[in-house]
């Protein structure tokens, strides 16, 4: 059986200043890799074998981090299957200018329903179909093996991995909010 030890990027210069993200690539703020580095040191005395990462630089940034504290450099895996929900048009907007011209109501539906995406975007069912297929091939690839398997995700993919790891309900899935500095941990 494998363990996995999967984190949020830290903050970036979008998250900061409540710009959609999505598939964007803006970089970590100081306060960001702060955050990191809290996470490198939670997991410094544990050995990695793996770890995975997406395209994205602050997915990057945050596990180059993470691991600066291993002597063993463990096998590094991108995999966009754990990348960020896609906003689709909402990406690289503010959150209020959405909500200016879309209204309230309608930026809660874009931002938090489960099943109806963002023009162009995902719904949180979409990212969950990717991220199932990405938990399922770790399962076939490491659960007769005893290893250590870190992932550098974000916040909605994460929010998928939680909900089918944990068996949670659409509603209470997106609900939750996912930390910068806190180490969700399964066993495969």
């Amino acid at each position: 059986m494998s363990t996995i030890f999967l984190f949020r990027h830290g903050q970036t210069t979008y998250n900061r200043d409540k710009i959609f993200t999505g598939w964007s690539d803006p970089p970590l703020t100081d306060l960001g890799v702060e955050q990191a580095e809290f996470l490198a040191q939670s997991l410094k005395d544990i050995k990695i074998d793996i770890a995975y990462q997406s395209r994205l630089v602050r997915s990057r940034h945050t596990l180059e981090i993470v691991l600066k504290s291993h002597s063993e450099k463990p096998q590094i895996i991108t995999d966009d299957r754990i990348i960020e929900r896609n906003y689709g048009d909402l990406n690289d907007h503010p959150h209020q200018e959405i909500i200016n011209k879309y209204g309230q109501e309608q930026f809660d539906i874009w931002h938090r329903s489960f099943t109806t995406p963002p023009p162009n975007g995902e719904s949180f069912a979409d990212v969950e179909v990717r991220v199932g297929e990405f938990i399922a091939d770790l399962k076939e690839l490491y659960s007769d093996k005893s290893l250590n398997i870190a992932i550098s995700a974000h916040g909605n993919s994460i929010r998928l991995f939680r909900k089918i790891m944990e068996n949670s309900t659409e509603e209470e899935t997106s609900s939750w909010t996912i930390p910068y500095d806190q180490i969700f941990k399964y066993k495969i």
